[in-house]
């Protein structure tokens, strides 16, 4: 026996020498074992995908995973609730699995020529990772982000253009690019995201709303830069898209994101952690539907800042904007303005002050603010 096979022994309870030879093999397999569970756990994937030619797309990848490409091969890589880093193509829905899978099907090699090549990955030098730590998974959630990420850009999208009135250069633009995606029956298809990652993804067409099976939901969000100075929160994706349309913000200093109907447990506290990462000074936007439910998510989010301020003594300014037709939402609001029969004065579609602004406060603090009032300390 090797020394490693003695040490293993060693740990075994002794059943007598006659078992010797049946426990030598039973150590010879368990080492094997070992060192697989070794390659799958110990060898980060990723740097083991880059060292092969493999490039990190940063703008697909977030927190949780991490995408990657080589010629027409894209991959995300996660960590399943074993700790085992794992991978999933986005070609090719049989091709996923651990590292031993992923040189194994790029090469047709036997499991002992992959023992050869990742041997010396094991108990080589620590060197600092140019990835940050992959959290485990769990099955759902990767279940739902390999379903969404094999779903296409909105480009075009008929029922988002045709039938919701969102034009094209809004879908297109950098502030939204990505956040749209349109799955093989034609829904429109809006991610959410924790703070762990995608947890989830809004299903929409005609007549049809859903959420990802095994997914929760999260927040949607656009792009977001370091030079925005304002946040726009509304109930849909879609209502966001639409505030973006009949309000542009030339500056391009505006970031949206939406709860995606009625707020689950979670959702508070991912509202409070996105208004803490605006600067000193941001505007905040409840722009939710003109109903009993919108009012309601205007009082969560109006909590959520307060809870904010008074934790960061960080001033910002609160601005609730519905619209003014009882029970309408920002897309309805859309859907009007682009009608034939429209009137160009029955909507503002320039910055500045909204004509159907509902309320305004402001935070200076950890004070309350108040409907139609600016309030200071």
């Amino acid at each position: 026996m090797t020394g490693s096979q003695l040490q293993l022994r060693a740990l075994i309870p002794h059943v007598g020498e006659e078992k010797l030879g049946n426990r030598e093999g039973k150590v010879c397999w368990m080492t094997q074992d070992i060192e697989l569970g070794a390659f799958k756990r110990e060898i980060d994937l990723r740097q083991f995908a880059v060292s092969l030619g493999y490039a990190v797309d940063r703008r697909e990848s977030w927190r949780g995973s991490t995408v990657l490409r080589r010629g027409g091969d894209k991959i995300v890589v996660k960590r399943n609730g074993n700790g085992h880093y794992v991978f999933f193509s986005v070609r090719d829905d049989n091709d996923h699995g651990t590292i031993i899978d992923f040189l194994q099907r790029r090469g047709n090699r036997s499991l002992g020529a992959v023992r050869q090549i990742l041997r010396p990955w094991i108990g080589r030098p620590a060197i600092p990772s140019q990835f940050p730590k992959l959290e485990p998974t769990s099955s759902d959630r990767m279940r739902v982000e390999s379903e969404y990420c094999r779903m296409t850009n909105a480009l075009p999208h008929p029922y988002l253009e045709n039938e919701r009135r969102l034009p094209a250069n809004v879908l297109l633009s950098p502030r939204f690019a990505g956040r749209v995606r349109i799955d093989r029956r034609g829904n429109a298809v809006f991610p959410h995201f924790d703070v762990s990652g995608l947890c989830g993804y809004e299903i929409k067409n005609q007549g049809f709303t859903g959420f990802a099976a095994g997914g929760k939901k999260g927040l949607w969000f656009s792009h977001s830069r370091s030079s925005d100075r304002r946040l726009v929160l509304a109930e849909s994706a879609i209502d966001a898209l639409s505030y973006a349309v009949l309000f542009p913000d030339t500056e391009d200093r505006t970031r949206y994101a939406s709860l995606g109907g009625k707020p689950n447990t979670n959702q508070p506290g991912l509202v409070q952690l996105t208004v803490a990462r605006l600067p000193e000074g941001a505007e905040i936007v409840a722009a939710f539907d003109a109903d009993e439910a919108g009012r309601m998510l205007v009082n969560m989010v109006r909590l959520a800042v307060a809870n904010v301020v008074s934790r960061t003594g960080r001033n910002f300014t609160f601005l609730v904007h519905l619209p003014a037709q009882d029970g309408e939402d920002w897309n309805q609001v859309l859907q009007r303005a682009a009608s034939p029969e429209h009137r160009p004065d029955q909507t503002n579609f320039g910055r500045g002050v909204a004509r159907d602004r509902t309320a305004i406060g402001q935070y200076r603090g950890p004070c309350e603010a108040s409907d139609g009032k600016r309030v200071t300390r």
